[in-house]
């Protein structure tokens, strides 16, 4: 289960003890860099599975670091930050993060992100395999090809802007979008960080694919930062 290859970035010897500690005793392999020019050096050189990574680095920005990575790679970046703020984490997710863990944090919460991230990882290359046009979830089904989506066998009637949307997350299910992020690839630089907008489209959409709107089961909100497609068994 744990064979998945991990760069832990922290220049913290006390925290970096603790996470590669913790990855040990549960059978994760990983890599260990303790600034950022070693940790793009390690990511080009051995490709981890997952990048586990302080932003506050010592001679790069953990952001800058993330950028990289994201010129060449979709690696999963998930950022562990004493940084608390609303405004670090949106900043984080819109430069390619894939979810954020603030300190202090627990171990038990740093393995259940791990194991979000493989669920992500493993679906992701399961739908590569049997088929690169139809996003399968749950009861929800996406044909990409024929523009398209179901709730088990009943064909959903969504508007374009729902139908854009669904897409967009089913693309990136586990991964939290910003708010930012999602104005921008549905309406581009017109419509940018319209979040009132986006709110209602969103709320429209969950009433067509979701039992209960209100206790939502495929997009979870992130309040004040986005929304994440989640995996449904």
């Amino acid at each position: 289960m744990n064979k998945i290859l991990i760069l832990v970035v922290e220049d913290d010897a006390s925290v970096r003890n603790l996470i590669t500690t913790t990855l040990k005793t549960h059978d994760y392999k990983y890599l260990v860099a303790s600034n950022g020019e070693s940790a793009i050096m390690e990511a080009s050189s051995h490709n981890p599975d997952v990048v586990l990574l302080d932003l506050g680095l010592p001679d790069i920005d953990g952001i800058e670091v993330i950028k990289c990575i994201r010129s060449w790679s979709n690696m999963p970046v998930i950022v562990i930050s004493a940084r608390s703020e609303d405004k670090d984490k949106i900043e984080a997710l819109d430069a390619g993060a894939d979810d954020y863990l603030t300190k202090p944090f627990s171990v038990e919460e740093l393995l259940a992100r791990l194991r979000v991230t493989q669920r992500r990882l493993a679906f992701m290359e399961e739908s590569s395999v049997t088929s690169n046009s139809v996003f399968v979830n749950g009861r929800l089904k996406v044909d990409f090809a024929a523009g398209c989506a179901y709730l088990g066998d009943r064909e959903l009637h969504l508007t374009p802007i729902e139908y854009r949307l669904l897409c967009l997350m089913s693309k990136n299910v586990g991964k939290v979008l910003t708010h930012t992020y999602i104005t921008q690839k549905i309406w581009g630089g017109s419509r940018e960080n319209d979040v009132a907008s986006l709110r209602v489209f969103m709320t429209t959409l969950r009433k067509k694919i979701e039992s209960e709107p209100d206790s939502p089961q495929y997009i979870q909100t992130h309040i004040g930062v986005g929304y994440r497609m989640m995996k449904v068994e």
